[in-house]
């Protein structure tokens, strides 16, 4: 029987993951600094594998951060025993392509450019957005 990752784990792995993308810092990277394999850093970072103490101060100072960090917004205890929970988030957070999403969108200065953007993106999301409908963008 696999058990499901902790939400502590798994927060405190997503927070991980938003730091060194934030730096830029690959997985691979972060794993030379620690001794370990890229693929640990993975395990880590979707909470599959807990983080020991040492190793987080590790972390911690290679991703020039402080430890509380990566409890910073941390689910209370009482969240931690749903199972389930709606990691999205957390996923927005922690992805790449959202976080230069995130940051191509705020460096338009145009808010009416941002607007039409916003809305392509959610006409895009909904799945209604015609062919058509992206014609004033090509």
């Amino acid at each position: 029987m696999r058990k499901t990752p902790d939400a502590i784990d798994r927060h405190v792995g997503a927070r991980i993951r938003l730091r060194r993308n934030m730096l830029g810092v690959s997985q691979e990277k972060l794993a030379e600094g620690l001794g370990l394999t890229f693929q640990q850093v993975q395990k880590y970072e979707k909470g599959t594998n807990r983080v020991g103490a040492s190793r987080l101060q590790h972390i911690a100072a290679i991703l020039d951060t402080p430890i509380n960090y990566f409890f910073e917004e941390a689910p209370s205890p009482s969240a931690c025993a749903i199972a389930h929970q709606d990691d999205t988030p957390t996923l927005l957070l922690t992805s790449k392509d959202c976080l230069a999403l995130a940051r191509a969108f705020v460096s338009i200065k145009d808010e009416t450019v941002q607007q039409k953007v916003l809305s392509l993106v959610r006409a895009l999301g909904s799945g209604k957005a015609a062919p058509d409908a992206l014609e004033d963008w090509v």
